[in-house]
């Protein structure tokens, strides 16, 4: 690893001033996303990249305002990786709020918003409980990738919510066949097989250990 091991990144939260950089390295993760890609892509590439910048710009600016989870892995002070985890006590899905509705309309359109919520309603509604966490997004800057970083991410989601004896666990939903590997073999287990729209994937969950 280029003279570094697992030792030298740590996972800390975001700060205010770390959210540019987060969702520069999420705009490049999740560009080829199926999902993504199903959601807001209709034939203008240019529109589509602006509609995903726009959407990650929202959410990652609601999770922060509403006091949600961000955690950020850094080598030193540079930012190489970026987890964001949504609970239900935040009203997801039909229970959106009604600016973050109007501010995701303006960047993304109609059709857009109503496939983010309806994403959201069908992972709440295969959840094992209303004491759930969701994995709204995990990702390593491209640059960065095959190092083994995305595991040491994922256990720093795990360990985050082994401490929250409010929460039962978190889930994710994985569409493409390696990341859903990566979290079977971190501890998640999937519970669901999923059409989201056109997009098939897993619905994988990790069971805090206070909940077991």
């Amino acid at each position: 690893m280029d003279n570094q091991t697992l030792e030298d990144y740590r996972a800390v939260y975001l700060t205010a001033e770390d959210l540019r950089v987060a969702a520069s390295i999420l705009y490049n993760a999740y560009h080829d996303d199926p999902f993504f890609i199903e959601s807001l892509h209709f034939g203008n590439l240019a529109m589509y990249e602006q509609k995903l910048r726009g959407a990650i710009r929202e959410e990652l600016n609601e999770l922060w305002q509403q006091e949600q989870t961000l955690i950020g892995l850094f080598e030193e002070q540079r930012m190489v990786g970026v987890a964001c985890i949504v609970t239900q006590q935040l009203p997801l899905g039909e229970s959106r709020y009604w600016h973050w509705r109007l501010k995701m309309l303006i960047s993304t359109g109609w059709q857009s918003t109503q496939a983010l919520i309806k994403k959201e309603t069908c992972l709440l509604e295969h959840l094992p409980s209303s004491h759930c966490g969701i994995l709204q997004f995990i990702a390593i800057s491209p640059v960065e990738q095959n190092k083994g970083l995305g595991g040491q991410l994922v256990q720093a989601v795990m360990s985050w919510c082994d401490e929250q004896p409010e929460l039962d666990g978190v889930g994710v939903f994985a569409s493409e066949h390696q990341h859903a590997q990566l979290f079977s073999q971190h501890g998640f287990a999937v519970i669901e097989n999923l059409f989201i729209g056109k997009v098939q994937g897993e619905l994988l969950f990790y069971r805090g250990r206070d909940s077991e």
